[in-house]
């Protein structure tokens, strides 16, 4: 306790006998702070929103895979062998590669 009330007293006497710097801080320097500042700030801001939804967005994706899942619903079928749309794709890759003048 009575090394914190020296460092405090050091601290105050410190700052109350100081003088004053007599410098000039132009419009550019302060502008340049600000931006350095606002950009830690967001940035600061984005690494705790994305620590925050991480979870969350994990809860989602198993709670929507578990309703597929019981849905019967395949997510990763596009239609390829087997579901009726073979023919569709076919003409779709070869109108891909003709050329539009022809």
């Amino acid at each position: 306790m009575k090394k914190l009330l020296r460092n405090m007293l050091l601290i105050v006497g410190a700052v109350s006998f100081s003088e004053a710097a007599l410098a000039y801080v132009g419009p550019g320097a302060g502008l340049s702070l600000l931006g350095a500042l606002w950009g830690l700030l967001i940035a600061v801001g984005a690494a705790l929103l994305f620590l925050v939804m991480w979870p969350i967005r994990r809860m989602r994706k198993r709670k929507r895979e578990q309703t597929q899942a019981y849905s019967g619903n395949d997510p990763g079928d596009s239609g390829g062998a087997g579901s009726g749309n073979d023919t569709d794709a076919a003409d779709r890759e070869t109108a891909r590669w003709e050329s539009p003048g022809k």
